[in-house]
């Protein structure tokens, strides 16, 4: 059954490789090439000598990448750089051969061009990403600066990156506008990828130190229906052993949580952090166990 696992895995990463590039030439043709924006990696520099030169941008990015591919693949990970290379090819013939001959161009309001251009974008990577694939550009150059700075972290790393392309299209385009709306794509970019990799079905994780913490326990199974964890846990200060209890609720109801602390104990300790996805009982179903399932 591993060759029919395999084939499985191929047909995904095909599908995936080919719904993303398409959403990434729609974003890029229909929203962001009109609105004379470069939100970053090599799609940005692509729409800069695009600008200077009238070259198709799907081939510019292309060559952009042929040498950045090219320094992935001997000094990073050459599976990636394999899977990089199809992803980059199928984002060049869906953009110059397939949409932008036959797609009109949205030609309205700057930001909404920003705005859905970034959306668009961001959706087409994040089906990119979820194979394990990347669309090249300034992730690979994320990696080879990192490797000639080991201690920067691969956030900064392309945030210095898409910011100089950013910075440079002030220069290109002739107006500061430019360099503003690329970054309300690029943050509508990045969003967009983490809802789609994170999920949609974030929650909030509370962790409560009080001597009460026994009945907020008991008010949180009750009235909400949530579970509850306790930790031996040894204060700092004091040096005496407790029980710290955390849950994890949904985020539309931790005001509950808050009402149920400050009435068993005003003055407990009370941390609250946001998750990016919970699954298992009460939440999502776990992915584990649909992969294996498929």
């Amino acid at each position: 059954m591993k060759w029919l696992s395999k084939k499985q895995g191929t047909a995904k990463d095909w599908i995936c490789d080919i719904l993303g590039a398409l959403l990434q030439a729609l974003g890029v043709w229909c929203f962001v090439e009109p609105c004379k924006i470069a939100p970053g990696g090599a799609s940005g520099i692509a729409l800069l000598i695009n600008h200077l030169s009238g070259w198709p941008v799907g081939t510019l990015s292309l060559l952009i990448n042929v040498p950045l591919l090219a320094g992935a693949y001997y000094l990073l990970d050459r599976r990636m750089a394999k899977k990089t290379i199809r992803t980059v090819i199928i984002m060049t013939v869906l953009l110059d051969m397939c949409v932008a001959p036959i797609v009109p161009q949205y030609e309205g309001d700057r930001l909404i061009c920003s705005a859905f251009g970034g959306i668009l974008v961001g959706a087409g990577m994040a089906l990119i990403f979820m194979r394990d694939s990347t669309t090249g550009g300034g992730d690979i150059l994320a990696k080879l600066l990192q490797r000639r700075y080991p201690y920067m972290h691969t956030g900064y790393a392309i945030m210095i990156i898409d910011m100089i392309i950013i910075g440079s299209s002030v220069a290109i385009f002739g107006n500061l506008e430019s360099a503003l709306y690329g970054i309300i794509s690029m943050v509508c970019m990045t969003q967009t990828i983490d809802a789609i990799l994170y999920g949609m079905n974030k929650g909030t994780m509370v962790t409560i130190i009080s001597p009460q913490n026994h009945e907020i326990s008991r008010e949180i199974m009750r009235g909400i229906d949530r579970g509850t964890t306790f930790f031996k846990t040894i204060g700092g200060f004091s040096g005496e052993d407790s029980r710290t209890l955390m849950c994890v609720v949904d985020r539309k109801q931790f005001h509950m949580v808050k009402e149920i602390i400050d009435r068993c104990d005003p003055k407990a300790f009370v941390i609250v952090s946001e998750t990016k996805e919970v699954y298992g009982e009460g939440f999502l179903n776990d992915p584990r166990e649909e992969a294996q399932e498929i």
